[in-house]
């Protein structure tokens, strides 16, 4: 079967006619795209934004890279300039807070986002809002509205890696969810953007599943079987599609990070794989396939387009380990997404 891709999703135009090529095709990259991790995407305008966890803290939080055309980018700011004094306060170990994910409903954006620290799920998601993306404009402001939903030692899931997702009735809601049990969501009121009253119930989205051969768990650390993150949910045709991130994320060339997918009738659930398998039995299909010059694939973000659907991602230089901006054009066949990985660019 051949591919419908839009030219404009290959060349990266913003309006084009369409036509047949024989599948995804990987965008080539220039300009600030490097050292680019857990990157989440939307388009205002004419202006294409990735929004990004920082390596460090000297680049503020969630420093924000902006394209025209989805190849040249360049920086363009950040969300905020430090961490905010609630967070410092009740999660000390902080140092940067991690995984974005940007969304628009109610007029105006949200940004909802995590703090924690390395291998614990004494977590939170927290939530930021802006009447517009671009820096130059008047109205461009941050507001910071708090706390969304937090985790506890006592918890069996980590409050980290959101994302939201809206229903065929327009409903939002939170994914969440990394190591522990799994992916995990819940209902969001979309007039204040926190959880909703209405609807208390936790559901189970997905999960891995212990091999017989485990290994044990390193001093104060979940087992890496657990490894399972950074959930994005979208809906295509008929289903819900729900990826994810298996495996190692943030080990330099030993990253083993694999981008998986599943689908649902319903946004709750339940997914399962190509192959029918449930996700919440360790299911998944795999998505993106690490080659020579990038590995460990993750971190995803799907933004979709009149003119064609793109999933951005983050990889790995498999010399240097350094973690890039990726960007590939997502096709559909017999109901399912395919995307692939690009073979040139540098992570400086």
């Amino acid at each position: 079967m051949r591919f419908l891709c839009p030219l404009s999703a290959v060349l990266g135009l913003v309006l084009a006619p369409t036509l047949f090529c024989h599948g995804p095709k990987a965008l080539t990259l220039s300009g600030d795209y490097p050292l680019t991790h857990d990157p989440s995407i939307a388009r205002e305008g004419g202006t294409y934004y990735v929004f990004a966890t920082a390596l460090s803290a000297k680049e503020g939080q969630f420093p924000m890279r902006c394209s025209s055309d989805l190849l040249a980018w360049k920086r363009c700011g950040s969300v905020f300039d430090q961490i905010p004094a609630w967070i410092h306060a009740a999660s000390p170990k902080t140092e940067v807070l991690w995984a974005p994910d940007i969304s628009h409903f109610k007029d105006k954006y949200h940004l909802y986002y995590a703090y924690s620290a390395f291998g614990v799920n004494t977590s939170g998601i927290a939530l930021a809002t802006n009447e517009t993306l671009d820096p130059k404009s008047p109205k461009y402001h941050w507001n910071d509205e708090g706390l969304v939903l937090k985790s506890t030692e006592a918890d069996n899931f980590n409050a980290i890696d959101p994302n939201i997702v809206f229903d065929d009735k327009g409903q939002p809601w939170l994914s969440f969810g990394s190591f522990w049990s799994g992916i995990k969501m819940r209902r969001i009121d979309a007039a204040t953007g926190k959880l909703a009253a209405a609807d208390s119930q936790l559901y189970a989205l997905a999960s891995r599943a212990k091999p017989e051969s485990a290994a044990p768990a390193k001093p104060g650390l979940p087992p890496d079987w657990e490894a399972i993150e950074a959930p994005f949910i979208v809906r295509h045709g008929d289903f819900y599609y729900l990826f994810v991130s298996f495996d190692l994320c943030c080990r330099g060339t030993r990253s083993s990070y694999r981008t998986m997918v599943g689908r649902s009738h319903k946004v709750t659930g339940p997914y399962v794989d190509a192959e029918g398998k449930p996700l919440l039995e360790g299911g998944g299909t795999q998505l993106l396939t690490p080659n020579s010059r990038w590995i460990g694939p993750g971190g995803e973000s799907v933004l979709q387009r009149p003119e064609g659907d793109i999933i951005v991602f983050h990889a790995y230089d498999a010399i240097t380990g350094k973690p890039a901006l990726q960007i590939s054009t997502l096709t559909w066949e017999d109901g399912w997404p395919h995307a692939t990985m690009g073979t040139t660019g540098e992570s400086k």
